[in-house]
């Protein structure tokens, strides 16, 4: 019973983790973060088997059966101290990036975008009703583009 409430304790932890860490906001990922660290600590504690058992039993010879894991726990001890560095870390991001911007939203990384515009049209290859090297409007589309202003045409062509 124990066992079965701890893996939905530790699945849910990390559920909500996960879930956290796939958010815009800066503070949502640092306690996605933070739960996801708990969530590791549980586990290593979990594997470590039934609590209360000492880790060195003296002067017996079947102390196998009876004695503690002490790796989980020393395994434990260090997910701790890793994990509080790396919140330590993380926050100190956040507060500069919130100082910075005003807001802790995580903008989107618009090189990153045209990279993958372009990978998706380089997969997608030539539309069958073109040529190969033009388009629509007559531009290779190899070619660059011109440059645009923040209406979307190009300067010089009509609104």
């Amino acid at each position: 019973m124990i066992d079965g409430t701890m893996a939905l304790v530790v699945g849910g932890l990390f559920a909500i983790g996960f879930y956290l860490m796939l958010q815009r906001s800066l503070m949502r990922i640092v306690l996605g973060f933070i739960l996801l660290g708990h969530g590791t600590n549980l586990l290593l504690l979990v594997a470590g088997g039934t609590p209360g058992r000492p880790p060195v039993l003296a002067g017996t010879t079947d102390a196998s059966a009876r004695t503690a894991d002490p790796l989980p726990q020393a395994m434990a001890l260090t997910a701790i101290v890793i994990t509080f560095g790396l919140t330590a870390f993380l926050m100190a991001l956040a507060y500069r990036s919130w100082r910075l911007s005003g807001h802790d939203e995580v903008h989107d990384d618009v090189e990153d975008r045209l990279i993958g515009t372009a990978r998706e049209r380089a997969e997608a290859g030539p539309a069958p009703d073109r040529d190969e090297g033009a388009s629509a409007s007559g531009r290779d589309e190899a070619g660059p583009a011109p440059d645009r202003d923040d209406g979307g045409t190009a300067p010089g062509e009509a609104r």
